[in-house]
């Protein structure tokens, strides 16, 4: 009996055959996908969406993925805070956010005369608040890994055991969900996260969220890491001030994701 990549990737064939077309992120989920398809070299492109919302050290991954599988990339950049629904952030902000971008997907897809649009969502996704996956719908978006009901932890392992290096990569989601829904977003708070984030990691914070409320910043790590964070807050607390953070707390419950929702 096939397992589930096994009938995943015979799957992706089929599509393949009318062109086929993957929404990239640089995610794990999405990373896996591409390994998937870089055989299907001659009808099958990947499209990077970049915004705000990314930060540029995940979009120069994907550039450096897409090298290491010789994968067409087209990266579609988008000024997301032109849109004033974004902007005022509401809770159902990722499924205006999700439609906006994939539509532009599909019109790069219609022009390279590729039938087939794929995404990331696993199955573990659809057990989450996800607005996003009501304009996948809306769209024809084929999400392979929910077909087939492919968690997040099988994606993984079949990343660490075909040798992709970035099988324990922590997700990436977009920086807005740093933010309450309903405060306005602003380029001035997505730079204090991304900085603030990128400076965490550089500290050996590899999972963290930098969350912002108001004028308070709620920082979230791994348990483990707590003495670590205490053993280093002098410094991480002075480059933060510096970022005009008034308050910084350490959020006890520690890293997880939707914690804004």
């Amino acid at each position: 009996m096939l397992n589930k990549f096994e009938k995943l990737k015979k799957y992706l064939t089929e599509l393949k055959k009318q062109g086929l077309c993957l929404a990239f992120s640089g995610g794990i989920d999405s990373i896996v996908l591409l390994s998937l398809c870089k055989e299907f070299a001659e009808r099958f492109v990947a499209i990077t969406l970049k915004s705000d919302f990314q930060s540029d050290d995940e979009i120069n991954l994907t550039k450096k993925l897409c090298e290491k599988y010789n994968v067409k990339q087209i990266i579609v950049e988008y000024d997301i805070l032109s849109n004033p629904i974004i902007v005022k952030n509401p809770k159902d902000r990722c499924y205006h956010c999700k439609k906006i971008m994939f539509l532009k997907v599909t019109e790069i897809a219609r022009l390279n005369n590729l039938k087939y649009i794929i995404d990331g969502t696993n199955f573990d996704d659809l057990q989450q608040y996800r607005p996003g996956l009501k304009a996948l719908s809306e769209l024809n978006i084929i999400s392979p890994f929910t077909k087939f009901e492919i968690t997040k932890s099988e994606i993984r392992e079949f990343a660490r055991t075909n040798g992709i290096e970035f099988y324990n990569k922590p997700s990436t989601p977009c920086l807005a969900t740093r933010l309450p829904y309903n405060e306005k977003i602003t380029t001035e708070k997505l730079d204090i996260i991304k900085k603030a984030e990128d400076f965490l990691k550089s500290k050996g914070f590899e999972s963290c969220r930098f969350r912002l409320h108001n004028n308070i910043a709620r920082i979230e790590i791994p348990p483990e890491n707590f003495s670590e964070f205490i053993n280093k807050k002098a410094e991480l607390i002075k480059y933060f001030k510096r970022l005009k953070v008034e308050y910084i707390t350490l959020d006890i419950e520690g890293f997880r994701s939707g914690s804004m929702g």
